[in-house]
């Protein structure tokens, strides 16, 4: 079973998005700051996926 892959450039991105939350400074689009760690990660997601970097796509509910 392999693992899902993320871009090393996508990764980095996550990874400034989690400094960012880890230091309290993530808001999220509302502009109400994220305290969930999941909503983070999928803030890093969401603005690497916009920038157009290698991400694995959405799932979708049937």
């Amino acid at each position: 079973m392999s693992k899902t892959k993320y871009s090393e450039k996508a990764q980095d991105k996550v990874g400034k998005v989690m400094h960012e939350f880890k230091e309290g400074k993530l808001k999220s689009s509302s502009g109400k700051k994220v305290t969930s760690r999941k909503q983070a990660v999928a803030i890093g997601i969401s603005e690497a996926r916009e920038k157009g970097l290698k991400t694995p796509a959405k799932k979708k509910s049937k």
